[in-house]
């Protein structure tokens, strides 16, 4: 019976929708992923002291050119690989003073290991992805589920992540 009920809590957790997650927000409150229901969502795990971070320049255009009603980005800051600042609070001034950033934020996350935030544990039970370095990438259609996945090198204003966000938005019917 036990076993049984693992598999069966197993099988729920794979089968929750994107929009049954919730972040904590780097400002207070939540991101409830469920108000981004209907439009595809880019979720990138960042840290303020890679030397990808200038990525938060392309992030930010990103969202500037399809707009908040089209595309969502949201990210989510991690110390996973011991480069992300101490505080929300230094991650916040760090990423308005050198990024001007608008995009949401989530507090500083787990995302991989035994201790990921469950959006992130989700993605990898559902199709196989954790990330492996910071500024990873999971776009997510419309629906919820996993379109695409890029790693740290993929940049967000490059094609091979703008056609797969043309492509969401179109099918979305925004």
């Amino acid at each position: 019976m036990t076993r049984l009920l693992v598999l069966i809590g197993a099988l729920l957790t794979v089968a929750l929708p994107l929009h049954a997650f919730t972040f904590k927000n780097i400002d207070g409150g939540l991101h409830d992923l469920d108000q981004w229901r209907g439009q595809p969502v880019l979720v990138v795990n960042t840290a303020s002291q890679c030397a990808f971070t200038r990525q938060y320049d392309e992030l930010q255009a990103l969202q500037d050119r399809y707009g908040l009603n089209k595309l969502v980005v949201l990210t989510v800051p991690s110390d996973d690989f011991n480069q992300e600042l101490a505080t929300e609070d230094q991650v916040k001034e760090f990423c308005a003073i050198n990024f001007n950033l608008t995009l949401p934020m989530t507090e500083i996350t787990s995302v991989r290991g035994r201790d990921a935030h469950p959006f992130y544990a989700w993605v990898r039970k559902t199709s196989g992805f954790e990330p492996r370095w910071n500024f990873n990438k999971v776009l997510l259609n419309a629906d919820g589920k996993v379109l695409a996945t890029y790693g740290s090198n993929a940049k967000p204003l490059g094609r091979q992540i703008t056609r797969q966000i043309d492509r969401a938005i179109k099918d979305a019917g925004s």
